[in-house]
């Protein structure tokens, strides 16, 4: 299908109801967050006429079939730990407003004069890693998310996928898997990448096969996706989760077996090295979830890797229980970022503590293709409406969300469908 020239037309169509293809309305929906409206997600959030962005040359409007639900935009409702609307106004944006929404699935409506790798009607997902292609570090061949224009869209980026049209650049858009709904499509891809990247983007610390790997929030969105990676390349993914409720989900998904986190009390940071006392109180804990560790293993064998991402609470049990030469990888931190740990254990054992932040093209695209194979499922738990985006992000907010990953359905009229028929 070839590219019609940008239309604009006066009608605003309403949600889930698509207007022609090609043909891009002057306004659309979109949940809206302002600064003065910050605090609990339920009130942040509320639907506006906005009007509808045009692209640049290297950009690309896509019609948004489902949003994916990520914790970012809690954050940008609340306002904390970043204003991203006065960040993104200091560098000389004029929008007063944010647009979140980090994850899609949708329908390329219109592209740039420079755009060559998707077409208007090309079904697409959409990764959240954005950056100037002009960068000079990213021209000579560096990854571009250890450039300094790196920003992640639909949070630190305006014109994110909570709106009838989101604003993309071209790099980001991958294939649509077929076999998808578009709401499970509009699931997996931030923090499928995400635990990708950890996974597979820190040599030698890749996942091989017969590898231990302790994953953490092994039921939750960013877990379930690290377990289904580990197992993909013949590793031995052991879940941390809160409850023995979520076992089987775990299992089910590849987990060896799961540790439930709530058996134990000594985390957080150990007590200062000349507290000979509380030091031996809480390497006894420690201890003792390494060996919860071995029984899931099946042998005295620590985790090769550790995949992090509470933070605070758990760093410094992540840090003693990781095998010699190993690496502890770590992309948030849900609990705090105040974690302290025992240099002992990294320098003596070698081990590596290593930050890891979303991932670069190529890390996305193997990702949607183990997806496209039916190798990692999106574990969609439950969708959303359109009106329900407050609703989802007020649930993420009090931890009263669902195991694995949510999505609102935008543009699709109900759920299940897989096309635009």
């Amino acid at each position: 299908m070839s590219t019609p020239a940008l239309q604009v037309v006066k009608e605003i169509y309403e949600v889930g109801e698509s207007p022609p293809l090609g043909c891009v309305p002057r306004e659309m929906y979109a949940h809206v967050i302002r600064s003065s409206r910050f605090g609990e997600p339920k009130t942040a959030f509320q639907v506006e006429r906005i009007a509808v962005p045009e692209p640049k040359p290297n950009e690309v409007l896509v019609y948004v079939m489902a949003a994916g639900i990520n914790y970012n935009n809690v954050w940008a409702a609340r306002g904390v730990p970043v204003d991203v609307i006065k960040a993104r106004q200091k560098q000389g944006d004029p929008n007063d407003f944010h647009i979140g929404g980090s994850d899609a699935s949708g329908i390329v409506w219109a592209v740039g004069s420079e755009v060559r790798n998707v077409k208007v009607g090309d079904p697409v997902v959409i990764h959240c890693g954005s950056w100037d292609p002009q960068d000079p570090f990213i021209v000579e061949g560096g990854d571009p998310m250890l450039s300094s224009s790196q920003l992640i869209w639909g949070y630190e980026t305006n014109w994110g996928s909570f709106a009838q049209f989101t604003l993309v650049q071209a790099h980001q858009c991958l294939p649509k898997p077929p076999a998808l709904t578009w709401e499970a499509a509009a699931a997996y891809m931030l923090v499928g990448a995400t635990a990708y990247r950890m996974l597979r983007g820190w040599p030698p610390h890749t996942v091989q096969r017969n590898d231990a790997v302790l994953v953490w929030g092994a039921a939750g969105g960013l877990g379930s996706m690290a377990v289904q990676i580990v197992k993909a390349f013949g590793g031995i993914p052991v879940g941390v989760v809160s409850g023995e409720d979520k076992f089987d989900y775990c299992i089910k998904l590849g987990a060896k077996g799961c540790i439930n986190r709530k058996r134990f009390s000594h985390w957080g940071m150990p007590p200062h090295w000349k507290d000979t006392e509380g030091q031996a109180r809480w390497c006894e804990g420690a201890r003792a979830f390494g060996k919860a560790i071995w029984n899931v293993v099946g042998e005295r064998r620590n985790p090769r890797i550790v995949f992090e991402h509470p933070g605070e609470d758990t760093v410094p049990t992540s840090m003693f229980v990781c095998d010699t030469g190993g690496m502890v990888v770590i992309c948030a931190g849900t609990t705090g970022y105040s974690a302290v740990s025992d240099l002992r254990y990294l320098w003596m054992r070698q081990k590596r503590f290593q930050g890891s932040h979303f991932a670069n093209d190529d890390q996305c695209a193997a990702l949607n293709h183990l997806v496209a194979q039916g190798v990692v499922d999106p574990c969609l738990s439950r969708t959303f409406t359109f009106d329900e985006i407050p609703l989802a992000h007020q649930l993420m907010h009090e931890n009263k969300h669902p195991s694995g990953n949510m999505a609102a359905l935008v543009g699709a009229p109900r759920p299940g469908m897989r096309d635009v028929g």
